[in-house]
């Protein structure tokens, strides 16, 4: 792997635009195609092994905390937990994951999180980077068969049904939800926006309804479960019958109890870093994680070299201790470039990556998109 320097396309915004990309300079710098990242087909291989091994992990590492009921060690509401138990003992369908990996091109890949229930960053992964290629560097492929897979992923979990799409009022998560909505559109579904707020219930029919008071069958929301289960309409949830994607089981990878879970699983996994629910497990060189926060809020770094702190409203629930491992960092003209890949699951499988970067060692929602390709 490494880092070329390029000179930006001079109408790369309004091609951006013309795939529904539209929030590409949201705070400043987002897209950036002053750079991109070389892989060879080798590295690609190894990310996709690495990538399905993880998410099998995942798997084992949620039946544990089910069997022993470790619950409380992710602060899930008592009263959602048989919610949970059920949607994963009935196999509920998953759409889709991203994890976050630290990766200098020569030792294993280390996983830092999962974000297994509203991860974005999608459509510059899947279309965006895509178009990139096939005009910068026509002849090279790269690792994203995203849009393919996920047309194929809802067909088979929502054939011919009605889906209302849904998500908090920010560019972009609206952004990521038009794309989904669009390919769940190209896979023969019915896909109707509803803004969160305007999700009714019906209290004699135990139903939620959107707008029109039809009732809401399934629906797929770019909102996190750790909000809905501490609002006061997601008590309904545990009396109705909508059908959610992602499933209530997806409160178990999106948590970062999650990470402590599976270093007691897979201790010495060379993909894996030592996690704990206890800060004296570490000396020194660890991160202090929120089990609950998005965006690298909340987020520090105890390091020899000193201490990193974001601000947040997270933390609340508590927090886990994980082994501090710094991302690669490429230095350019004197600005640090800290580099995060974002290794995407669809269904169970891997499918593609996507890669930021930010001046500081912690990707934040204002870290900037690079893109990639492989020979």
């Amino acid at each position: 792997m490494k880092r070329e320097n390029l000179i930006p396309r001079p109408d790369w915004p309004q091609k951006m635009e013309q795939v529904g990309f539209g929030f590409h300079s949201i705070d400043g710098i987002y897209w950036d195609e002053r750079a991109c990242y070389a892989l060879t087909s080798g590295e690609v291989d190894m990310l996709e092994a690495v990538t399905n091994e993880l998410q099998q992990m995942c798997v084992e590492a949620a039946q544990h905390v089910i069997d022993h009921d470790l619950f409380d060690r992710f602060a899930i509401p008592r009263e959602f937990v048989p919610l949970v138990i059920d949607s994963w003992n009935r196999d509920d369908a998953t759409l889709f994951g991203r994890f976050d990996l630290s990766w200098d091109g020569r030792s294993p890949p280390k996983m830092l999180e999962y974000n297994a229930d509203t991860p974005t960053s999608l459509i510059e992964a899947s279309v965006a980077q895509w178009y990139w290629l096939r005009e910068v560097k026509p002849a090279a492929d790269q690792f994203n068969s995203l849009h393919e897979k996920l047309i194929a992923q809802w067909r088979h979990i929502a054939p011919g049904a009605s889906v209302h799409f849904t998500c908090a009022d920010s560019e972009e998560d609206i952004g990521n939800l038009d794309y989904l909505r669009d390919v769940a559109i190209q896979a023969g579904i019915t896909g109707r926006f509803i803004d969160i707020a305007h999700i009714g219930w019906d209290a004699i029919g135990k139903r939620f309804v959107d707008e029109d008071n039809r009732p809401i069958t399934t629906l797929f929301k770019l909102y996190p479960w750790e909000w809905l289960v501490r609002e006061a309409f997601g008590q309904n949830l545990l009396s109705s019958d909508m059908r959610l994607i992602e499933p209530a089981w997806k409160m178990l990878w999106s948590n970062k109890a999650i990470l402590p879970i599976l270093w007691e699983l897979f201790p010495d996994h060379p993909n894996l870093l030592p996690a704990y629910f206890e800060a004296q497990k570490f000396a020194t060189d660890f991160v202090k994680k929120p089990l609950l926060s998005r965006e690298g809020a909340n987020i520090g770094i105890y390091a020899a070299s000193g201490e990193i702190h974001t601000p947040g409203e997270y933390g609340e629930e508590g927090f886990i201790y994980q082994a501090y491992h710094p991302v690669p960092n490429f230095v350019v003209n004197g600005v640090d470039n800290h580099m995060v890949v974002g290794s995407w699951i669809v269904g169970d499988e891997a499918a593609g990556i996507g890669i930021r970067e930010d001046e500081s060692p912690i990707t934040k929602n204002t870290s900037r998109f690079l893109p990639h390709y492989f020979v």
